[in-house]
């Protein structure tokens, strides 16, 4: 995967300068993450599918223990 030109960070990214989050970019078929505190860094990438499961189960209420 080349590096994705465009990313988006987290709606979620917190006050202040907003860098507490990662972000986000999409290049078909596989979505990249960074972390936005060091975002020449390494990325992490994941099929796109798999990915959107991950964020998926994300959403989903916890159990409690």
């Amino acid at each position: 995967m080349t590096t994705p030109d465009t990313w988006q960070k987290s709606s979620y990214s917190g006050g202040g300068q907003g860098d507490a989050c990662v972000e986000i970019a999409h290049r078909h078929p596989h979505t990249a993450i960074r972390d936005s505190k060091a975002p020449t860094k390494a990325t992490l990438t994941f099929p796109t599918a798999a990915f959107v499961t991950f964020v998926d189960a994300l959403k989903q209420p916890t159990e409690e223990l």
